[in-house]
């Protein structure tokens, strides 16, 4: 059984192997997917399609970044529906004037024999093709109607409106009775290739974190205690300091410019490491780094921080991370005087070489999509001073820098 399913799986990217696919026949051989009849097990019937899925997605799904893929997966396999048709539609609904789906009227309140009596399409697939079909041909505002993208009437598109099997576009829900949601996708945000939420990013930065032992036995050991009262025959409590973390961050946040469109991306990503390391020390600088740092915006010209001062006071067993866009102009990296904002004595690329020079693990962290880092110069040579440790601030991007910082 589910041999489609898993070949499915494997082309939209989720990692199965036979493993999986026997665990979910196993657990179908178990029965876990039947509903049981309070008095006859005989009239026992088959569980709900939402059940069907997540029992799938536990089965097949070991990693939760993974998730968005999966959910396009299972619409291929049930439904026949193409991801990138999906991926389209949305971006097409996305484009739809906010206009069109503003509630001007009462809205539309069938009756249960007036809503059996609308058309139905009788699966998705239709039901999107039909939608695609509406979003090429309207060109104006629709309101109350059984067919456009609108608002308050019975068609299956739009929002405020009363159909069985509708797709919501914009508003809130009703009815309750939407056969699709067009929000952002619930698990796209865990994808590899997306920027992270705090919750993600905590999760790629924990493999950084080394662990010691350190202070005095205060911690009850629990595997040397079963084994020391197995092999005496009387109880022999064992104590054990306390696992500490010991690895040492120090993160340098591009501020300003460029990097306000990235503020709430920093903002996860600086809690995220807050709540990760023990030993987090941070500091900003505006484009690239030069002669002082700061460590409160606010005071950044009244309490700046000499950069030498840094290097004399961590340690190179620090791990570095640059968090910025990378992207200025030219002067700003190689020239002396190129900096924006004053006269500074050394180019930008010497700091960024000192840096580089006194800790072992230096980083470069870009917010800035991927494809884009081939069109802009200093992104290239950022990139190639720091030896291509420069990494995008996706899933797979943050897992590859701590695997770098973690060697």
């Amino acid at each position: 059984m589910f041999i489609k399913l898993f070949y499915t799986l494997r082309t939209y990217g989720v990692p199965v192997s036979t493993r999986e696919l026997l665990d979910l026949n196993a657990a179908l051989d178990q029965g876990l997917m039947m509903q049981p009849h309070p008095e006859n097990p005989a009239l026992s019937t088959f569980a709900s399609r939402e059940d069907m899925y997540r029992l799938i997605r536990l089965c097949m799904v070991k990693d939760e970044r993974h998730f968005d893929k999966f959910d396009r997966a299972m619409a291929d396999y049930f439904e026949g529906i193409d991801s990138l048709d999906i991926d389209e539609l949305m971006a097409k609904l996305t484009e739809v004037p906010k206009e069109w789906l503003d509630l001007k009227l009462d809205p539309k309140n069938l009756t249960d024999e007036q809503r059996r009596l609308l058309k139905k399409y009788g699966s998705l697939e239709e039901l999107m093709k039909a939608l695609e079909e509406r979003l090429k041909e309207q060109k104006e505002r629709h309101q109350g109607g059984s067919k456009w993208v609108g608002t308050g009437g019975s068609s299956p598109f739009g929002a405020y409106g009363d159909h069985p099997e509708g797709v919501r576009v914009g508003g809130e829900s009703r009815k309750r009775s939407a056969a699709k949601v067009w929000e952002q996708r619930k698990y796209r945000n865990l994808d590899d290739d997306n920027l992270l939420g705090t919750r993600q990013i905590q999760m790629a930065l924990r493999n950084l974190r080394q662990f010691a032992r350190t202070g005095s036995a205060d911690e009850l050991d629990i595997k040397e205690t079963i084994k020391r009262t197995a092999k005496k025959g009387v109880l022999d409590i064992h104590m054990q300091a306390e696992r500490r973390n010991r690895v040492k961050v120090l993160m340098l946040f591009d501020v300003g410019g460029s990097m306000d469109i990235h503020v709430e991306a920093l903002e996860k990503l600086f809690s995220a490491a807050k709540n990760e390391f023990k030993t987090l020390e941070f500091f900003y600088f505006h484009n690239c780094l030069y002669d002082y740092v700061w460590k409160d915006n606010n005071r950044r010209h009244s309490a700046p921080m000499p950069t030498f001062e840094l290097l004399n006071t961590y340690g190179r067993e620090y791990r570095v991370i640059f968090v910025g866009d990378a992207s200025m102009s030219p002067y700003e990296l190689f020239s002396v005087g190129g900096s924006v904002e004053y006269m500074n004595n050394e180019a930008g690329i010497v700091w960024l070489k000192r840096v580089l020079n006194h800790f072992d693990r230096v980083a470069w962290l870009n917010p800035e999509t991927p494809a884009y880092w081939k069109y802009t110069q200093t992104i290239n040579e950022i990139k190639k001073v720091f030896n291509d440790h420069m990494y995008p601030m996706t899933l797979h991007g943050v897992e590859d820098m701590t695997a770098y910082l973690a060697r």
